[in-house]
């Protein structure tokens, strides 16, 4: 353990770059929140299928609010012991070292302009010919070909590439190399749990995989050193958090594992953000699921050795009651979603599969599509939310499903977190069809707390993982109560739901 230059420090900084906004958190010793400034940045939509983000207005909004949050507190550099970040992971940027400007908007993780590519490669070796190496099947989510996609399609990309002059990253290292210097020496590197989403990485040695770059065309000059997700990394410049160690990176789900205090092999967390994503603790061994599930990294403290993890991750959950609010106006808020649907006692037997942008797990299908089935004269607005809220709950359910197979743990209850959890109706649906308990931490914000968990184990500002289990603690708990006739007919009629959806797009 290196210890930081802050040693009574009392507090712990931790950056949360998400897909819809960015975030700076401080927290003290016992994980509560002290201080949180938030900004939304721009979605931008080019083509149907394409989803992307201004990298400059990413980087401008976490300098905004690092300096919103310590100002509201009136805290000072010295104050905090380090800084984590956490991130969107698979967001794909480039951009120049000389310059530090992007040479295109990142490519977001839901983004399916590669599915051309896609197809191609799986025509010649199946969607599992990276599989045993990366623990991922080809498709459209994952950084490293949207990165080939930067390479071949901007103008002088390739040959700027070659000539060193290139850097990548997912949005984590954009952001450290910025925090750290930009073009006067920032640092370029990432760790292990967003390196094993680019499916450029070899789970096992935990190196960048020579055959694959060759076969995706990516040379290596481009990428980031891997590091472990909790050491320092090197020091801020930015005059509000300036000389602060920034000492902790995880993607955004293993983070939140991280955040849950999941260190025991066979605990899991679901975290419901636009996407809703499950992910496992499979101690050291890398499990390769059987079930449509991903293997990545869970977490890599320091020297110690990689902890992994089994992966549910399904594109479409909260994002789909946006939709319903932005594009049919159904609803004004977000969270008028639940009075809504609390307007009827149930679906009127219809059932949304949000596959926006395909199917991720456990089926993979890139050219399924969205579809509502079960309609009726009957149905109303009201049976429209309901059908919104469930279509999260049976999609946690299949990934439920496939990590108990894979695993062989059966699950004894469900840790949640993320924007969706304090939606009590979907929160007693989810323990319903699921016959589980599903639990709710106190601090719900565990993404952030995960990064500033890993940066402060480095800094030395917590002793050991065991100070973080204790700080975990329950704040709400839902216990199932439907009759198991009920639920076995809701999730028959989801399955049915589902196979609707498959091979919409040609």
């Amino acid at each position: 353990m290196t210890t930081g230059d802050h040693p009574m420090a009392d507090y712990i900084g931790a950056i949360d770059q998400g897909t819809t906004s960015s975030r700076f958190i401080v927290f003290d010793r016992s994980g509560q929140i002290v201080s949180v400034a938030q900004k939304e940045h721009t979605q931008i939509f080019p083509r149907p299928g394409w989803v992307e983000h201004d990298p400059a207005e990413i980087w401008r909004c976490v300098t905004e609010v690092i300096q919103y949050a310590m100002e509201a507190r009136d805290l000072k550099p010295s104050d905090l012991s380090g800084i984590g970040i956490t991130n969107q992971r698979e967001t794909t940027v480039v951009w120049n070292k000389k310059t530090g400007k992007a040479v295109y908007n990142a490519i977001v993780w839901q983004d399916t302009r590669v599915a051309d590519k896609v197809e191609e490669l799986i025509a010649n070796g199946g969607q599992d010919r990276y599989r045993a190496k990366t623990g991922l099947p080809l498709a459209t989510y994952f950084s490293g070909l949207k990165l080939r996609w930067i390479l071949d399609s901007v103008p002088g990309a390739r040959m700027a590439a070659e000539a060193g002059d290139l850097l990548f990253g997912n949005i984590d290292s954009f952001l450290i190399w910025n925090l750290t210097g930009g073009v006067q020496g920032g640092v370029h590197l990432t760790d292990v749990t967003n390196a094993s989403r680019t499916q450029l990485m070899d789970l096992r040695t935990l190196n960048w995989d020579q055959d694959i770059l060759a076969e995706f065309n990516i040379p290596a000059s481009v990428l980031p050193k891997i590091a472990s997700s909790s050491e320092v990394y090197g020091r801020a410049v930015l005059g509000s958090i300036k000389d602060v160690p920034i000492a902790g990176d995880l993607g955004d789900q293993q983070a939140a594992l991280f955040g849950q205090a999941c260190f025991q092999p066979g605990e899991a967390k679901n975290t419901y953000g636009t996407g809703s994503f499950m992910l496992m603790n499979t101690g050291t061994k890398a499990i390769a699921s059987q079930h449509g599930l991903l293997t990545t990294l869970g977490y890599k403290i320091g020297v110690q050795p990689a902890v992994y993890a089994l992966e549910g991750a399904i594109a479409v959950t909260g994002s789909l009651v946006q939709w319903i609010r932005d594009n049919l106006g159904i609803i004004e808020n977000s969270s008028d979603i639940e009075s809504l649907a609390r307007t009827v006692t149930d679906n009127g037997g219809i059932y949304i599969v949000p596959a926006f942008s395909g199917l991720y797990a456990p089926y993979w299908k890139d050219s399924a599509r969205g579809v509502i089935v079960g309609l009726t004269r009957y149905v109303n607005k009201g049976h429209i939310a309901r059908a919104v809220l469930e279509a999260t709950a049976f999609q946690v359910r299949e990934v439920v499903d496939a990590m108990q197979q894979d695993s062989g743990i059966e699950l004894a209850n469900l840790r949640t977190d993320g924007g969706m959890v304090v939606n009590q109706l979907l929160m007693q649906f989810q323990s319903d069809i699921l016959n589980k308990p599903v639990v709710r931490p106190m601090v719900q914000e565990t993404t952030a707390l995960g990064a500033a968990y890993a940066a402060g184990l480095a800094t030395g500002f917590w002793k050991d993982q065991d100070e973080l289990v204790a700080n975990w603690a329950e704040d709400q708990r839902w216990n199932p109560s439907m009759e198991e006739e009920k639920r076995a007919s809701f999730y028959h009629f989801w399955k049915k739901a589902v196979t609707r959806s498959f091979d919409w797009a040609e």
